[in-house]
């Protein structure tokens, strides 16, 4: 069993709106969230957004259970991942975090979702650099390699989410097409799309011919644990909670004929769902460990 957990952190501004909380008071709760959530399933994947790096330090030294000296070099917690703004460490990672001793990383590459790919960039209407994080892994004891993707597309430009949509596809469509394709077991797309369902990049991106399908739809509603809406802001009236978050499964191949009757997508898929939920952001205390919930699922692949 495979479990993916993608969560948009918020990045550790200087100037936390009305209702956040700073970074440092805040951290602990979403650490626990990311220890606690992964500690009983050994292959889970880790995908954050909006994560700085002296964030992305204390990510990976909380997971390893030590001082940041010895977590960069721990055999336990690895990722991959850069700095958007310069392909270092400046600027919001999408890293994905996974463990050495169950998954070995084939390769990975970051992509700057605009016109120029290779380079940190932004194009279209886009109000910040964009990137995707990918990276090919193997099951260490299985040898099912699987296809892993994390992006956070631009909250501001409906154009350059619709065109980041398509690098996406393409770059999965890519991967799939290699001599050493075949070998793919499963695909997976997580992140913060900024986009519901209804609106363009979640549109292209869960079209009938994509092969992503999205695991909110194919696992049974009343099986569902936790809330609908990902984004909730900070308890402004003025921020409307949305699902903009996703966990995307593939590669959907036509006519799998032990889909639901109820099922839109009448596509096959090498993933068996086992579990969706929307984790709560929120608790006692009143502090938000983040405007967004994390979304989780549990898959497998035979």
């Amino acid at each position: 069993m495979i479990r993916i957990l993608t969560h948009n952190i918020r990045y550790a501004t200087s100037t936390p709106f009305k209702g956040e909380s700073p970074w440092s008071e805040r951290k602990q709760h979403l650490l626990n969230e990311l220890r606690f959530h992964t500690r009983h399933n050994p292959a889970s994947f880790i995908c954050l957004q909006e994560v700085l790096h002296g964030q992305l330090v204390d990510i990976l030294t909380e997971l390893n259970g030590a001082s940041p000296a010895v977590a960069s070099t721990s055999t336990e917690w690895a990722y991959i991942g850069v700095g958007r703004d310069d392909g270092h460490e400046a600027g919001e990672y999408s890293p994905i975090f996974y463990r050495r001793t169950v998954w070995e990383l084939v390769q990975w590459e970051t992509v700057w979702l605009s016109e120029t790919p290779t380079v940190p960039s932004k194009s279209w209407d886009a109000a910040s650099i964009r990137i995707v994080t990918i990276g090919v892994f193997t099951h260490s004891e299985s040898g099912k390699m699987v296809l892993a993707l994390n992006t956070h597309l631009d909250d501001q430009g409906s154009r350059s989410r619709f065109e980041a949509a398509y690098i996406l596809l393409a770059k999965i469509r890519e991967y799939l097409g290699r001599g050493d394709g075949e070998g793919i077991s499963g695909v997976f797309l997580a992140g913060d799309l900024n986009s519901e369902d209804n609106q363009e990049a979640y549109q292209v991106l869960t079209a009938h011919r994509s092969p992503l399908v999205d695991s909110q739809k194919i696992e049974d509603p009343a099986a569902h644990y936790g809330n609908e809406n990902t984004y909730t802001g900070f308890g402004s009236d003025e921020e409307q909670p949305a699902r903009i978050d996703y966990i995307l499964l593939g590669p959907a191949r036509p006519h799998d004929p032990h889909r639901r009757e109820d099922c839109e997508l009448p596509r096959f898929l090498p993933w068996t769902m086992a579990g969706y939920a929307v984790l709560a952001n929120r608790f006692d205390d009143g502090m938000f460990n983040s405007d967004h919930r994390a979304v989780v699922v549990d898959v497998a692949l035979p």
